[in-house]
């Protein structure tokens, strides 16, 4: 295990948070709109106060890597390669999308079978979401997707899914199905980004800090309508 500090920018929520061996031991948040620029490296140097506070030292940067904003998320991960280059410690990509099924498994609970897809919004009816089951494993990779009445139909045939997100809000009122659920209020979170963070650090996946860059939300390119099945 290790003491990372956990950066997520992707949304206009700004939140820094610091782990030791998977426990949360500092936070900081804002959830008041883009102020990024302003909020981040503040709230980076109180984390890093406290851990000096407690003779403690970071052993990972761990960063949301999107999809997401391009301003939030290019403040974000610019700050976090130059931590690490400058600390000398090892930077770690955590998907936004995984960080909010973390946030919405621990407001669920459901013992059932059910998938998760957080969504975040790309303007119009248009999303980027994937779908995770309760453990996290990805049954339909991140994509683009407009939605509409007949969108994830094939699934929820076979499973409730829960939706959440900045990006879930307008599909709950085009979507008629039982099995279609919502969680309201749940953005990315630095907290959030601990479980995801640890497991990346024990598996050594660490980023190129000179090469490596997030996922923006550019231009939405949806591909022809497809339909929703899961993976086998």
């Amino acid at each position: 295990m290790a003491v990372i500090l956990h950066i997520e920018t992707s949304t206009d929520v700004c939140s820094v948070a610091v782990s030791d061996n998977g426990t949360c031991i500092f936070e900081k948040c804002c959830e008041e709109g883009m102020n990024h620029a302003k909020l981040l490296s503040p709230f980076i140097d109180l984390a890093l106060a406290h851990l000096k506070s407690a003779d403690k030292k970071a052993d990972a940067i761990a960063v949301s890597c999107g999809p997401g904003s391009y301003t939030g998320l290019r403040i974000g991960v610019s700050t976090a390669k130059g931590l690490a280059y400058g600390m000398g410690i090892p930077l770690i990509a955590v998907p936004t999308l995984e960080t909010m099924a973390v946030g919405a498994l621990r407001n669920t609970n459901e013992n059932n079978n059910f998938l998760l897809c957080p969504m975040i919004d790309a303007r119009r009816m248009e999303v980027y979401d994937v779908l995770l089951d309760k453990e996290l494993n990805e049954k339909r990779a991140t994509s683009p997707d407009v939605l509409d009445e007949n969108s994830f139909a094939d699934t929820l045939q076979q499973s409730s899914i829960y939706f959440f997100g900045n990006g879930a809000e307008k599909f709950k009122h085009v979507i008629q199905n039982g099995n279609a659920r919502f969680i309201d209020g749940i953005t990315p979170l630095a907290r959030n980004m601990i479980p995801l963070a640890e497991k990346r650090f024990a598996a050594q996946k660490f980023e190129d800090v000179a090469y490596f860059e997030p996922f923006y939300l550019k231009d939405f390119q949806p591909t022809t309508p497809k339909p929703s099945k899961i993976n086998p």
